[in-house]
């Protein structure tokens, strides 16, 4: 679609003789503009991080990077400002962000200080408020909100930012401690999860994408738990991945196959996902070749539509998920992106220590898709 700029103007000034326009109009029109084309840019070709971010672009999402001390955030919150895929608040010391970012492109990026900020008392407060009734003193509060950490997720708990992304210098732990205790699961989920999305070219791939979880954050689950995990990931493939999600629980018995606990695990698992979300395409307990590979889904499991066509894969647990992708990493040649967290009331991500700063901006677009579909 292509719009002519001369005639919107020479519109525009015709119609200022009838109407007073308001201030910032043609800005909010820009705006509008921009985002329309960026819509209409993702759904065109391209590598799904490319997708991903034109999707981000589209939304204007305020996302806050909690690591200010760390060089490659400072180079990824500039990135995207720049390339225009989300505004960022970055927390930490402006001056010394300056002095030790000298090449760096600062402009357009907000830079709050938990330490020197009019905001603590108040999130101080919010804190107290939050985790009272656990036995948290004022004076705790107080220094809580002194954490870069903690004081982004209280900006995220109180809507001042969309979303979250920390981690990059710090633990698993440090990142989702505090989205635990301020942000808390959604309604619904009984925990959070993760994903990861795995790009490459394989035969028995359609979309060159397929979604596994849950690779790295629960050591195990209960019935219940792995059932979220799978409905939440469902969830994520169609709005982060794009494709319409074929889901399947894994495991090393297909369709009763074998007998043992761990597989009566997945089988419950199956059934409570089915309950809670019957207009999915799910099925379980699959292994993962009759879940990929259609010529073994016709003999191991001839009535499943699932299988021989699933694009995500829900590991039974976590040692078996993480051994799985990092396989298809190093020896299948799928690029990993992830882990993603899902389930929070609001979104947050945490970043593996060995990042770049490009990965840090695909978690800023990615969490920005999530705020838009919370």
């Amino acid at each position: 679609m292509e719009f002519d700029e001369k005639s919107l103007d020479e519109q525009q000034k015709a119609e200022q003789s009838d109407y007073v326009l308001k201030p910032g109009f043609k800005e909010e029109v820009d705006r509008l503009m921009e985002r329309l084309e960026a819509l209409l840019n993702a759904s065109k070709g391209g590598t799904i991080v490319d997708k991903i971010k034109q999707k981000a672009r589209a939304l204007n999402k305020k996302i806050v990077l909690c690591e200010g001390e760390d060089s490659r955030v400072v180079k990824a919150a500039a990135m995207c400002t720049q390339q225009k895929i989300a505004r960022i608040v970055l927390l930490g010391n402006e001056q010394q962000i300056k002095q030790n970012n000298p090449d760096v492109d600062l402009s357009g990026i907000e830079i709050i200080d938990p330490l020197n900020t009019n905001k603590h008392e108040y999130y101080a407060k919010l804190m107290y408020e939050l985790r009272k009734s656990k036995g948290l003193t004022e004076e705790q509060a107080d220094a809580f909100a002194k954490d870069s950490t903690y004081f982004g997720a209280l900006m995220l708990k109180n809507g001042d930012v969309d979303g979250l992304v920390s981690g990059a210098c710090h633990s698993t732990a440090n990142t989702l401690r505090p989205g635990l205790q301020i942000i808390k699961t959604a309604p619904c989920v009984s925990s959070v999860s993760s994903f990861n999305l795995m790009v490459g070219k394989n035969k028995y791939v359609e979309d060159d994408v397929l979604v596994f979880a849950d690779c790295g954050l629960n050591p195990t689950y209960t019935a219940e738990g792995l059932a979220d995990c799978a409905i939440a990931t469902a969830k994520s493939a169609r709005e982060i991945a794009g494709v319409e999600p074929r889901i399947a629980m894994l495991s090393f018995s297909t369709k009763g196959s074998a007998k043992h606990d761990n597989v009566t695990l997945v089988q419950e698992a199956t059934r409570i996902a089915k309950e809670k979300a019957p207009e999915l395409e799910l099925d379980g307990e699959l292994q993962f070749d009759a879940a990929l590979v259609p010529e073994v889904a016709r003999l191991k499991a001839p009535q499943s539509k699932v299988a021989g066509h699933a694009n995500v894969l829900i590991f039974p647990d976590l040692q078996s998920g993480n051994i799985g992708y990092k396989i298809a990493e190093r020896l299948g040649g799928f690029d990993a992106i992830g882990p993603i967290c899902q389930g929070f009331a609001k979104p947050l991500n945490d970043l593996s220590r060995g990042c770049k700063a490009e990965d840090i901006v695909c978690a800023v677009a990615i969490t920005a898709l999530q705020s838009e579909n919370k």
